[in-house]
């Protein structure tokens, strides 16, 4: 049915799924008289649906770090497995998550996206219930949680397209930067919900630990009571009625996503790109085994981008079409530097509690003979209550990052906090090689925690100004998708950083991998400078 002038120039909805046929966010009357109302009400469903995404993708690290607490029969490598395939998950569902908006609708996919984190949610609660639980359920539902990291591209992409140009570096941070505060959340809620019987005999009896724990509040002793299946099923009083939220109160954008057809058609278009990163997922994590990260990593991404270009019918010319991106060298760089940034920050929130437990947990003891051996450390600092300051820290300055970079711009943030990661990498790493090899590590943990929140504070104001920089060097076809491929290669450091930081902590060199991390890191120095910064630069400092 045609519509009046007057009804051109409002966002307008039909009946059936609250689209939005308008929208011209760069015309700064519309954008004062609808889009922003519009635009801050689905910001503010979708930071906290993100935030729980963050949650249950990242709860891997907490949870295993209380299994090796609770004497769960698996080894130290296993444990930090189960958080590496959590973070591969992650990363490579977000590949396919990054198509999701222009296919099926902002509206449809966080609500779905959110709904499905409710299995591994309560599928881990149930996991957890039972120390006899195979291994192989672990594997199964850490992979499933990766569904909350892969949500991350689906909702920056999503998010972008509501916002004017002006505000990219505020909308995106504060989406990203609040969504990040999951993390944390997970971080503090999950120590505290294990010590009480939340759910009665719903969740069945608690277990004993058989090493000292503790919370934000301090050391909880072996023999304690502890409810670790609340880990999982804490997730289910947030999913349910935020998955509500999303549906009655977030729109499809119409200009955007011309067809995204009827929600159960939207849902099967969702659960099809899913399926391509859960199948390239399984066969990494095979991969992993046989070949090693170094190659499990690229056939992995490989994998899911031939798979999805395999995908048949409607979907196949809109991610053909996506594919452009690919051709800009923009990508590339811009990739590379959210590796910098969101790569380190997620990575060493996934393996910096296992790698506290492990550094800390232990000492050096020089015998009578002059013979050192590696002994328990009874008063080793729990992980469970100081690994939340550093993700904490990082989520909270990122929205600052994106505000400073709108003003002094993105590119020239970018290289200052590389400056500070190269060296904070490189320190942290000797600080590790001594604690390590210390008969009293204790004394180098305060100084340890500073240099990682150093870091994580770094790369949480180097997670806006990149962001803030893709929203302006790209337009507004490619910025959701850019968005979409740099987040998920850059979420790959939930995979790697458990498997480095894990691999070297056990060849007793944990000192490697952040001297390792600090070479990276002057390498995006030179290419911030090549692209964005020098006298003939591509684009100057976006």
């Amino acid at each position: 049915m045609a519509r009046s002038s007057a009804e051109s120039g409002r966002a307008t909805r039909t009946a059936r799924n609250a689209d939005i046929e308008h929208w011209d966010v760069e015309n700064e009357e519309f954008w004062e008289r609808e889009g922003k109302r519009v635009a801050n009400r689905n910001l503010w469903i979708s930071i906290p649906s993100l935030l729980m995404g963050f949650a249950v993708w990242m709860m891997w690290g907490m949870i295993t770090t209380q299994m090796q607490n609770l004497g769960f029969p698996f080894s130290v490598d296993q444990l930090f497995m189960l958080t590496a395939i959590a973070g591969l998950a992650g990363a490579t569902l977000r590949i396919p998550a990054s198509f999701m908006i222009r296919i099926a609708g902002g509206r449809n996919t966080v609500f779905l996206t959110t709904a499905l984190l409710m299995i591994p949610a309560a599928g881990t609660g149930l996991a957890l219930m039972n120390p006899d639980t195979p291994f192989w359920v672990f594997q199964a539902l850490a992979l499933l949680s990766g569904i909350g990291g892969g949500n991350f591209a689906a909702s920056m992409s999503n998010i972008s397209t509501f916002f004017p140009k002006k505000q990219q570096g505020y909308a995106l941070g504060m989406n990203a930067g609040l969504g990040n505060f999951g993390v944390t959340t997970m971080q503090i809620l999950i120590p505290l919900v294990m010590t009480v019987g939340l759910f009665g005999a719903i969740a069945g009896d608690p277990m004993q630990l058989q090493s000292a724990s503790g919370t934000l509040i301090g050391r909880i002793e072996a023999g304690t009571d502890t409810w670790i299946q609340n880990a999982g099923f804490i997730w289910l009083l947030f999913l349910i009625p935020l998955a509500f939220a999303g549906w009655f109160g977030m729109n499809n954008l119409r200009p955007i996503t011309p067809n995204p057809g009827a929600p159960v058609q939207a849902f099967g278009k969702i659960l099809g790109l899913y399926g391509v990163g859960i199948l390239a997922t399984v066969a990494g994590v095979i991969a992993l085994g046989w070949l090693g990260m170094w190659v499990a990593l690229p056939l992995t991404i490989l994998l899911t981008l031939g798979l999805l270009r395999l995908i048949p019918g409607e979907i196949k010319p809109n991610i053909q079409k996506q594919f452009a991106i690919f051709s800009n060298k923009h990508t590339w760089s811009m990739t590379v530097l959210y590796i910098l940034t969101f790569g380190s920050f997620i990575g060493f929130s996934a393996a910096l509690p296992l790698s506290i437990n492990v550094i800390f947990g232990s000492m050096m003891e020089v015998a009578a003979d002059g013979s050192v051996t590696r002994v328990a450390n009874p008063d080793a600092p729990s992980a469970l209550t100081w690994a939340w300051i550093g993700p904490f820290v990082g989520a909270l300055i990122r929205p600052i990052g994106g505000w400073i970079s709108d003003k002094v711009g993105g590119s020239i943030v970018t290289q200052v906090i590389s400056v500070v990661m190269v060296v904070a990498s490189a320190v942290t790493g000797y600080v590790m090689m001594l604690a390590y090899n210390s008969t009293d590590p204790n004394s180098y943990f305060w100084l340890f925690m500073l240099l990682f929140v150093v870091l994580f504070a770094a790369s949480g104001i180097g997670n806006g100004s990149t962001f803030r920089s893709i929203g302006v060097i790209f337009d507004a076809q490619q910025k959701g998708p850019v968005l979409g491929w740099t987040s998920a290669i850059a979420a790959y450091g939930a995979f790697i950083a458990p498997v480095v930081m894990g691999s070297q902590i056990r060849a007793g060199t944990p000192e490697l991998a952040m001297y390792g991390f600090a070479i990276f890191y002057a390498l995006c120095l030179v290419i911030n400078w090549w692209f964005y910064l020098r006298k003939n630069a591509y684009v100057k400092n976006p």
